[in-house]
């Protein structure tokens, strides 16, 4: 059996801080199951992604006149979604009657039509089963509007935030099915797209739906189409990602890879407790997620708290905690201690064969959470350790 170590930054770089666990292996008792077979196909799968991002793939030019009356002339009744970036418009293409979105980009764009073709162009190249697939793009005047498929199941944000009885909540197996999706699709922006895409935008309202609960990553790569001057659109991600941004984004306005790790590691605390990132409704210590959950980080007989109370207790109890293991690793606040985007979608597609292949789904009171945790699992430890 393969045993498989989560790497850091740092340990890539050859840092010396590092992040690091009682057990002196880092996030071993996470993915110590992978065996060499997993570890192949994950390698067949990047390789053939690889291969499918350099096909011949070309993308729509549609005339404004076309998305005009795919939209009913952008009427507000097709508004679905009004971002940063723009406004999303739920259209029906009239000459196959296919249900796209429509994205109406600012008018503001820094880019003429031949630098916005270039970009539009290169992001119709990335394509993978958990990024929300580009149809086609028009650059009639002054016009930046990018066509792509619809998904009709609503974001992460609406099934985490506005749960009803036409909406259910979401069970922990569909929960960890989008996150280890969600991780997959940052991963192939980071390491297997041809010109690697830093996310900046990545939070819950940004992870789309599809029928079966498959995640796709939307907004990837706008950045890169001049929507508005650098400055400005650095200040707009940093003002709607609120909560999400890591702290070295904040101070410095440049986004990176480990920037998107952070992002991931709170919208993983987002699936896991069923809170908001920023929630100016509940008492006042607990209205930043992240600064709530650092100190049950150090605490496991609490670990039990962070669930989401929608799951009911159902949950498998070590999975939660192994899980919470991963987003107290990407949520570090120096960014060379975080783990890479790809072993982090490693150590959760693990969760989720292990979790579920056995059935261990598994309830238990807080008294018996506490005596799980506070004995069985004392071995190990979330808080970082001083290097030998």
């Amino acid at each position: 059996m393969k045993k498989i170590s989560l790497r850091t930054r740092s340990s890539v770089q050859g840092c010396k801080n590092s992040w690091k666990y009682t057990n002196g292996d880092t996030l071993s008792s996470i993915v110590r199951s992978v065996s060499m077979k997993a570890g192949f196909n994950k390698q067949k799968t990047l390789k053939g992604s690889t291969q499918h991002a350099n096909a011949d793939i070309t993308t729509k030019v549609f005339t404004f006149g076309e998305l005009a009356a795919a939209t009913q002339n952008f009427h507000p009744k097709k508004l679905v979604g009004n971002g940063g970036f723009g406004r999303v418009y739920k259209g029906q293409l009239k000459h196959n009657n296919k249900i796209v979105a429509i994205k109406q980009l600012d008018k503001n764009a820094t880019q003429g039509n031949k630098e916005f073709l270039e970009e539009a162009v290169a992001l119709s190249h990335v394509q993978h089963p958990n990024l929300v697939n580009l149809i086609g793009h028009c650059t009639d005047g002054r016009q930046r509007i990018l066509v792509y498929e619809y998904l009709s199941n609503g974001s992460l944000e609406d099934h985490l935030f506005e749960v009803s009885g036409k909406k259910p909540p979401l069970d922990w197996h569909t929960r960890m099915k989008i996150v280890k999706g969600a991780a997959q699709g940052l991963e192939y922006l980071h390491d297997t797209a041809n010109s690697p895409i830093v996310y900046r935008n990545f939070k819950a309202s940004n992870i789309l739906l599809d029928d079966e609960f498959n995640p796709k990553l939307s907004d990837f790569g706008l950045s890169k189409l001049g929507v508005a001057g650098e400055k400005d659109h650095v200040s707009m991600t940093m003002m709607e990602t609120f909560g999400y941004c890591a702290p070295e984004y904040t101070q410095t306005g440049e986004p990176t890879s480990m920037s998107d790790v952070y992002s991931f590691g709170v919208v993983l605390l987002e699936i896991l407790s069923g809170r908001r990132a920023i929630d100016t409704t509940r008492p006042t210590e607990e209205q930043n997620l992240v600064n709530w959950a650092h100190p049950i980080f150090k605490d496991k007989k609490k670990f039990g708290l962070i669930a989401d109370p929608l799951l009911e207790d159902k949950y498998p109890v070590k999975g939660l905690y192994q899980a919470l293991a991963v987003a107290a690793m990407c949520l570090q606040e120096e960014a060379n201690t975080r783990p890479m985007i790809g072993d982090v979608a490693t150590a959760l597609e693990y969760l989720l064969t292990e979790n579920f292949e056995n059935n261990d789904i598994i309830t238990m009171s807080d008294d018996q959470q506490a005596m799980e945790f506070g004995i069985q699992d004392a071995d190990t430890s979330l808080q970082p350790q001083p290097n030998a």
